[in-house]
């Protein structure tokens, strides 16, 4: 039996999770449960899965799930923790055997490290472990001897092509035979709208996505495809792969997840429903296949996979993303940074959407590395960069909003 903490359960991933985890009774079973804001919605998951513990991120939250719990079954209410300590300590916690990491953003970086440095086995949804984190969080895994399976569909895909050597304990070294990593990417929403049009797009119109449901944030990164240049850098710490062995695909299908090509001229390739129970199931029962709850893939009524190199005048995020992953890990962790202050900008209704791209490159610009060192050594140094790169995007903001007046 194994038990499961989940870190964001409340967001996409976290429901996905359940959703597999409900389907089989005999061998998963949820041990913990997070969120930030949605406490009614973490309320009815700790009931429906009977979780032991739930995590909350202060007092008042603490209080409105005691509020929000039925009355008649108080005497099942689980164990109320509360911070972002509480976090780290769930997740590292004896009881626990896997970590589903789906935390959206910097704020999930101390509890996914805490659970490698426990050893456990992580479900890897959280970007920014990897992308701000990349050296620290790789050698906790190696250190710690955790299991990382990646969750993110193109990464996930990429494992399954992988050869078998080395999987099960996380050693994802692209020495035998790999010569390349190619990734898939929709094209997001915009993929065929006039460039001089991107400008005045809204939010709804970036959250909608032709092929997934993700949240908003997500959503956004998409149609910048930003997420696209997140998920190379992924990939680099990953697989252990030169940034020039990766490729970005568009594939506006979203049926082939990603691929993997050999010396030998063979191109390995994973498909199915554009459906994160596929790679999270995979994650869950590795080395195992469990039923997910995915339909099949009708590639007769799909009829064609078409595929095209990424235009980056389009997609500028992206272009800064490779950018950086070729600078240096300072250069990522400002990335990463930046683009979430722009996002979050932009969701609020304060900047443009191609205000995304320059709020970035000046944060990039403006960002150089503490103490002239390329590695950060520790999660408090990359938490002290990211905080330096977070009020230069900050402040870009507030320029372009001051021009745009």
């Amino acid at each position: 039996m194994q038990h499961i903490c989940i870190l964001g359960s409340t967001g996409s991933i976290g429901e996905n999770t359940i959703d597999v985890v409900l389907r089989h009774p005999e061998r998963l079973s949820v041990y913990a449960l997070s969120a930030h804001s949605r406490i009614e919605k973490l309320v009815a998951q700790a009931l429906q899965t009977h979780a032991k513990v739930v995590v909350v991120p202060d007092n008042a939250a603490r209080r409105r799930f005691i509020e929000v719990w039925p009355a008649k079954t108080s005497n099942i209410r689980p164990e109320i923790r509360v911070g972002a300590q509480a976090l780290a300590d769930t997740a590292a916690d004896s009881a626990v055997s896997t970590v589903m990491a789906a935390i959206v953003g910097a704020a999930g970086l101390p509890s996914a490290l805490a659970a490698a440095k426990a050893g456990k086995r992580i479900l890897l949804a959280n970007k920014e472990a990897l992308v701000a984190a990349g050296s620290v969080f790789m050698q906790a895994v190696h250190d710690n001897k955790a299991e990382l399976l990646p969750i993110d569909s193109e990464h996930n895909a990429i494992f399954q092509c992988l050869p078998q050597e080395g999987k099960a304990d996380g050693a994802h070294q692209a020495a035998h035979g790999v010569r390349r990593l190619l990734l898939t990417a929709s094209g997001g929403p915009f993929r065929e709208t006039p460039i001089e049009a991107l400008a005045s797009v809204t939010p709804e119109q970036a959250c909608a996505h032709p092929n997934w449901s993700m949240g908003r944030k997500i959503s956004v990164d998409s149609a910048t495809m930003l997420n696209k240049g997140l998920e190379v850098i992924e990939a680099h710490w990953l697989f252990a792969m030169p940034p020039e062995r990766i490729q970005v695909l568009i594939h506006p299908q979203s049926v082939v997840h990603s691929m993997v090509e050999y010396h030998d001229g063979s191109v390995l390739a994973q498909l199915g429903q554009p459906d994160m129970r596929t790679p999270i199931a995979y994650g869950l029962g590795y080395p195992e296949r469990l039923q997910s709850g995915v339909g099949m893939l009708d590639l007769a009524a799909l009829g064609r996979l078409d595929f095209y190199m990424p235009d980056m005048q389009r997609f500028p995020c992206l272009k800064l993303a490779l950018d950086a992953l070729e600078a240096g890990q300072h250069a990522c962790i400002a990335l990463n940074a930046a683009n979430e202050i722009a996002v979050a900008a932009f969701l609020e209704g304060k900047v443009a959407f191609s205000a995304i791209a320059q709020i970035i490159e000046i944060a990039l610009n403006k960002s150089q590395p503490l103490g002239g060192g390329d590695l950060p050594d520790s999660l408090d140094a990359v938490l002290a960069f990211d905080s330096l790169a977070r009020r230069h995007a900050e402040q870009a903001c507030q320029h372009i909003m001051a021009t745009a007046r």
